[in-house]
């Protein structure tokens, strides 16, 4: 466990004292890093840090702050000690029991918008919602919508839900726990559905241990895609197919390199045409999505 030698009397003394542990835990943005710390924790703007720099720390906000940076320090991610990630031009709550939303899972958003848009009330459900970014995203996108969203996680669920709140869609958003999309069976919703969107678990099991350690303290649940990466894909092509109505969408984020099996595995298993692939701003093939025939 790395920590600051000593106590660092002034605000300009804790940044400073804590940039150089961040950086001395291999953190490349440690400055950056540090002021939005101290900026969540302490309730001061950057400008009043700078302005404030030889005022002195009170020992509770110098407690409160050196927990917090010896805990990133030591690998926690920084958006579970801030509490919140952006995701669509909205905030977010996190923590550990949800995966943090990346920019690139965006893409998902943005093409069940772009072909759910021309629906005049489309159902969709988001399944292994997490935070609920997905779904709440997609919510407050197609203000018509009703989404549906799933996860085996009793806690995410709660996470989700105050985030269907914050953002003002909980009485068009149904979370059901349950695994994939077990928990929409009786609900009238076979042969309906204008998208099933997702992005899974996609990691191969072996590959876990060398991930970054941040990633490493994410819900493994949400990390693990088995053996070879693709074992949730495998069942949710199997377990879409009656819940989409003809013409309906399933889109899945992908990993790496995972495009093309995809593909291939949803035309082996035949009821899907390939619509199209997204790719994210580093080139990589990232949503694939699959229409029902």
């Amino acid at each position: 466990m790395l920590t600051l030698t000593g106590q660092p009397a002034t605000y300009g003394a804790l940044v400073h004292e804590g940039t150089a542990l961040l950086l001395k835990a291999g953190i490349a943005n440690a400055a950056q890093e540090v002021r939005w710390l101290l900026e969540g924790t302490l309730g001061l703007s950057g400008l009043q840090l700078q302005l404030e720099r030889d005022r002195s720390v009170p020992a509770e906000h110098r407690d409160r702050a050196l927990a917090l940076l010896t805990r990133r320090a030591d690998g926690e991610p920084l958006q579970y000690l801030l509490g919140t990630q952006e995701f669509c031009g909205l905030d977010f709550e996190v923590g550990p029991t949800v995966l943090i939303p990346r920019p690139e899972t965006e893409l998902l958003v943005r093409e069940v918008r772009e072909m759910a848009g021309r629906e005049a009330a489309p159902l969709i459900a988001d399944i292994g919602t997490g935070s609920g970014c997905i779904a709440v995203a997609v919510a407050h996108a197609l203000p018509k919508a009703r989404v549906y969203a799933t996860d085996l996680s009793a806690d995410a669920l709660g996470v989700a839900r105050r985030n269907a709140s914050r953002h003002g869609v909980t009485q068009r958003v149904r979370f059901l726990e349950g695994d994939l999309l077990s928990p929409l069976a009786g609900l009238g919703l076979e042969g309906r559905l204008t998208a099933v969107v997702s992005n899974p678990p996609y990691i191969p099991t072996g590959d876990l241990p060398g991930l970054q350690r941040e990633v490493q303290q994410e819900p493994r649940l949400a990390l693990d895609g088995g053996p070879d990466g693709l074992a949730i894909y495998r069942r949710l092509l199997r377990e879409a197919t009656s819940y989409l109505a003809s013409g309906g969408r399933l889109v899945l984020e992908v990993g790496q390199g995972q495009a093309e099996s995809v593909c291939r595995m949803a035309e082996q298993l035949g009821g899907y045409g390939v619509n199209g692939v997204r790719r994210d701003e580093a080139g990589i093939d990232r949503v694939v999505s699959l229409e029902k025939r």
